[in-house]
Protein backbone atom coordinates (compact mmCIF):
# COMPACT_ATOMS: atom_id res chain seq x y z
CA UNK A 1 0.00 0.00 0.00
CA UNK A 2 1.24 3.45 -1.03
CA UNK A 3 2.40 5.88 2.07
CA UNK A 4 2.06 9.38 2.12
CA UNK A 5 5.38 11.93 2.99
CA UNK A 6 5.35 15.53 3.29
CA UNK A 7 8.10 17.22 1.91
CA UNK A 8 7.98 21.15 3.14
CA UNK A 9 10.59 23.40 1.02
CA UNK A 10 11.72 26.35 3.40
CA UNK A 11 14.76 27.35 1.61
CA UNK A 12 13.27 31.03 0.88
CA UNK A 13 13.86 34.22 2.63
CA UNK A 14 10.44 35.80 2.08
CA UNK A 15 11.92 39.09 0.92
CA UNK A 16 8.75 40.43 0.26
CA UNK A 17 7.74 40.68 3.88
CA UNK A 18 10.13 42.64 4.91
CA UNK A 19 11.52 40.93 8.28
CA UNK A 20 15.04 40.59 9.62
CA UNK A 21 14.58 36.78 9.12
CA UNK A 22 12.60 34.16 6.84
CA UNK A 23 9.03 34.59 6.75
CA UNK A 24 9.19 30.79 8.28
CA UNK A 25 10.82 31.67 11.71
CA UNK A 26 8.34 35.03 12.05
CA UNK A 27 6.68 34.24 15.39
CA UNK A 28 2.87 33.00 14.97
CA UNK A 29 1.12 32.96 18.42
CA UNK A 30 4.09 32.29 20.20
CA UNK A 31 5.50 30.09 17.66
CA UNK A 32 7.61 29.80 14.89
CA UNK A 33 5.69 30.32 11.43
CA UNK A 34 6.23 27.01 10.14
CA UNK A 35 5.81 25.13 13.14
CA UNK A 36 1.99 25.63 12.37
CA UNK A 37 2.76 24.48 9.10
CA UNK A 38 4.29 21.60 10.09
CA UNK A 39 2.07 20.46 13.30
CA UNK A 40 -1.00 19.29 11.21
CA UNK A 41 0.75 17.24 9.35
CA UNK A 42 2.12 15.90 12.50
CA UNK A 43 -1.16 15.29 13.69
CA UNK A 44 -2.41 13.14 11.33
CA UNK A 45 -1.48 9.24 11.77
CA UNK A 46 -1.75 9.02 7.47
CA UNK A 47 1.52 10.83 7.21
CA UNK A 48 4.54 8.00 7.09
CA UNK A 49 7.27 11.02 7.42
CA UNK A 50 8.16 15.07 7.44
CA UNK A 51 10.69 16.26 5.89
CA UNK A 52 11.83 20.21 5.61
CA UNK A 53 14.14 21.17 3.01
CA UNK A 54 16.22 24.04 4.09
CA UNK A 55 18.65 26.14 2.57
CA UNK A 56 22.28 24.37 3.74
CA UNK A 57 23.55 28.38 5.77
CA UNK A 58 20.46 27.97 8.05
CA UNK A 59 21.10 28.94 11.39
CA UNK A 60 17.83 29.39 12.95
CA UNK A 61 16.12 26.18 13.10
CA UNK A 62 18.38 24.99 15.40
CA UNK A 63 17.35 27.71 17.66
CA UNK A 64 13.45 26.38 18.19
CA UNK A 65 12.38 23.03 19.79
CA UNK A 66 10.48 20.73 17.82
CA UNK A 67 9.37 18.20 19.76
CA UNK A 68 5.89 19.02 20.04
CA UNK A 69 5.47 18.12 16.00
CA UNK A 70 7.15 14.85 16.66
CA UNK A 71 9.27 12.62 15.43
CA UNK A 72 7.88 12.43 11.90
CA UNK A 73 9.95 15.86 11.11
CA UNK A 74 13.75 15.37 9.24
CA UNK A 75 15.89 18.10 8.09
CA UNK A 76 17.24 18.25 4.84
CA UNK A 77 19.94 20.98 4.46
CA UNK A 78 19.76 20.91 0.67
CA UNK A 79 17.70 23.90 -0.68
CA UNK A 80 18.71 25.04 -4.33
CA UNK A 81 18.17 28.58 -5.92
CA UNK A 82 14.39 27.85 -6.52
CA UNK A 83 11.09 26.38 -5.23
CA UNK A 84 11.39 23.41 -7.98
CA UNK A 85 15.21 23.07 -7.36
CA UNK A 86 14.83 23.08 -3.44
CA UNK A 87 12.06 20.17 -3.96
CA UNK A 88 13.80 18.37 -6.70
CA UNK A 89 16.74 18.24 -4.28
CA UNK A 90 15.05 17.01 -1.34
CA UNK A 91 13.47 14.49 -3.35
CA UNK A 92 16.34 12.76 -4.44
CA UNK A 93 17.88 12.22 -1.05
CA UNK A 94 15.14 10.93 -0.19
CA UNK A 95 15.26 8.30 -2.85
CA UNK A 96 16.25 5.33 -0.46
CA UNK A 97 13.28 6.29 1.61
CA UNK A 98 10.08 6.60 -0.45
CA UNK A 99 9.19 4.18 -3.02
CA UNK A 100 8.44 5.05 -6.61
CA UNK A 101 4.26 4.60 -6.15
CA UNK A 102 4.56 6.40 -2.88
CA UNK A 103 2.62 9.94 -2.68
CA UNK A 104 4.62 13.13 -1.69
CA UNK A 105 2.53 16.41 -0.55
CA UNK A 106 4.68 19.61 -1.16
CA UNK A 107 3.35 22.03 0.95
CA UNK A 108 4.26 25.88 1.63
CA UNK A 109 6.43 26.42 4.62
CA UNK A 110 4.42 29.51 4.45
CA UNK A 111 0.81 28.42 4.75
CA UNK A 112 -0.12 27.25 8.12
CA UNK A 113 -4.12 27.63 7.62
CA UNK A 114 -4.37 24.18 6.48
CA UNK A 115 -6.83 22.14 8.37
CA UNK A 116 -7.07 18.40 9.70
CA UNK A 117 -10.30 18.07 7.46
CA UNK A 118 -8.90 19.91 4.59
CA UNK A 119 -5.69 17.33 4.43
CA UNK A 120 -7.92 14.43 4.75
CA UNK A 121 -9.79 15.44 2.15
CA UNK A 122 -7.19 16.01 -0.45
CA UNK A 123 -6.21 12.06 1.12
CA UNK A 124 -9.21 11.22 0.61
CA UNK A 125 -9.87 12.40 -3.13
CA UNK A 126 -6.28 11.59 -4.51
CA UNK A 127 -5.47 8.04 -3.41
CA UNK A 128 -6.68 6.23 -5.93
CA UNK A 129 -5.94 8.92 -8.43
CA UNK A 130 -3.79 8.15 -11.95
CA UNK A 131 -1.81 11.57 -11.58
CA UNK A 132 -2.45 13.31 -8.71
CA UNK A 133 -3.72 17.11 -8.03
CA UNK A 134 -3.38 20.28 -5.75
CA UNK A 135 -5.95 21.92 -3.07
CA UNK A 136 -6.84 25.36 -5.26
CA UNK A 137 -9.62 27.88 -5.00
CA UNK A 138 -11.89 29.08 -7.79
CA UNK A 139 -11.36 32.20 -8.56
CA UNK A 140 -14.18 34.78 -7.39
CA UNK A 141 -13.38 38.15 -8.20
CA UNK A 142 -13.31 39.83 -11.81
CA UNK A 143 -9.25 39.57 -13.02
CA UNK A 144 -7.67 42.33 -14.75
CA UNK A 145 -4.65 41.67 -17.12
CA UNK A 146 -2.26 45.42 -16.73
CA UNK A 147 0.13 46.90 -19.29
CA UNK A 148 3.79 47.77 -18.26
CA UNK A 149 2.21 51.40 -16.67
CA UNK A 150 -0.13 49.62 -14.21
CA UNK A 151 -3.31 50.04 -15.73
CA UNK A 152 -6.14 48.11 -17.43
CA UNK A 153 -5.56 46.04 -20.40
CA UNK A 154 -8.03 43.87 -20.26
CA UNK A 155 -10.69 42.43 -18.52
CA UNK A 156 -10.01 37.99 -18.04
CA UNK A 157 -12.98 36.04 -18.00
CA UNK A 158 -12.96 34.10 -14.16
CA UNK A 159 -14.60 31.15 -15.14
CA UNK A 160 -12.35 27.84 -15.14
CA UNK A 161 -9.90 29.49 -13.05
CA UNK A 162 -8.58 28.20 -9.51
CA UNK A 163 -6.17 30.10 -7.17
CA UNK A 164 -3.48 27.10 -6.55
CA UNK A 165 -2.93 26.13 -2.74
CA UNK A 166 -0.67 23.08 -1.53
CA UNK A 167 -0.42 20.86 -0.82
CA UNK A 168 0.37 19.35 -3.92
CA UNK A 169 0.17 15.77 -4.22
CA UNK A 170 1.83 13.61 -6.97
CA UNK A 171 3.80 10.06 -7.28
CA UNK A 172 7.45 9.79 -6.09
CA UNK A 173 8.67 8.74 -9.31
CA UNK A 174 6.27 11.00 -11.69
CA UNK A 175 7.44 14.22 -9.99
CA UNK A 176 11.01 13.23 -9.98
CA UNK A 177 11.22 12.81 -13.86
CA UNK A 178 8.95 16.26 -13.72
CA UNK A 179 10.73 18.38 -12.35
CA UNK A 180 13.62 17.02 -13.42
CA UNK A 181 12.72 17.86 -17.21
CA UNK A 182 11.40 21.18 -16.01
CA UNK A 183 14.87 22.30 -15.03
CA UNK A 184 14.45 24.59 -12.59
CA UNK A 185 11.66 26.63 -13.63
CA UNK A 186 8.27 25.68 -12.71
CA UNK A 187 6.54 27.92 -9.85
CA UNK A 188 4.28 24.89 -8.42
CA UNK A 189 4.72 21.05 -8.49
CA UNK A 190 1.96 20.87 -10.57
CA UNK A 191 3.15 23.34 -13.49
CA UNK A 192 6.28 20.55 -13.92
CA UNK A 193 3.28 17.74 -14.23
CA UNK A 194 1.33 19.32 -16.38
CA UNK A 195 4.38 20.33 -18.94
CA UNK A 196 4.45 16.14 -18.71
CA UNK A 197 0.97 16.35 -20.89
CA UNK A 198 -0.96 15.16 -17.94
CA UNK A 199 -4.20 16.83 -15.56
CA UNK A 200 -3.68 17.24 -12.06
CA UNK A 201 -7.15 16.64 -10.23
CA UNK A 202 -8.39 20.48 -8.59
CA UNK A 203 -9.45 19.24 -5.04
CA UNK A 204 -11.46 22.30 -3.65
CA UNK A 205 -9.78 23.97 -0.63
CA UNK A 206 -10.34 26.53 1.28
CA UNK A 207 -9.35 30.46 2.45
CA UNK A 208 -7.83 30.01 5.50
CA UNK A 209 -5.20 27.68 3.66
CA UNK A 210 -3.42 30.81 2.42
CA UNK A 211 0.21 31.20 1.80
CA UNK A 212 1.92 34.71 4.25
CA UNK A 213 3.38 36.65 1.72
CA UNK A 214 2.87 40.47 3.08
CA UNK A 215 2.66 41.37 6.80
CA UNK A 216 -0.76 41.75 6.82
CA UNK A 217 -1.59 38.20 5.91
CA UNK A 218 0.43 37.34 9.19
CA UNK A 219 -2.08 39.41 10.91
CA UNK A 220 -5.27 37.44 9.19
CA UNK A 221 -4.17 33.84 9.55
CA UNK A 222 -3.22 35.15 13.70
CA UNK A 223 -6.41 35.78 14.13
CA UNK A 224 -8.26 32.59 12.27
CA UNK A 225 -5.73 30.90 14.16
CA UNK A 226 -6.51 32.23 17.65
CA UNK A 227 -10.35 32.19 17.29
CA UNK A 228 -9.83 28.27 16.19
CA UNK A 229 -8.22 27.92 19.48
CA UNK A 230 -10.24 29.43 21.79
CA UNK A 231 -13.23 27.77 20.00
CA UNK A 232 -11.17 24.27 20.65
CA UNK A 233 -11.15 25.57 24.08
CA UNK A 234 -14.69 25.97 24.68
CA UNK A 235 -15.15 22.53 23.11
CA UNK A 236 -12.78 20.89 26.13
CA UNK A 237 -14.43 23.07 28.77
CA UNK A 238 -18.06 21.95 27.97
Amino acid sequence: MAKFHVLVPAAGSGSRMGAESPKQYLPLLGKPLIWHTLHVFAECSRISGISVVLSADDQIWDSHDWSAVGGKVQVLRCGGESRAATVLNGLQVLKNQIGTEDWVLVHDAARPGLTAGLLDRLLDTLTDDPVGGLLALPVADTMKRADADGRVASTEPREALWQAQTPQMFRYGLLCRALEQAHGKPTDESQAIEALGLKPKLVSGELRNLKITYPQDLELIAAILAAQLELNNQELTK
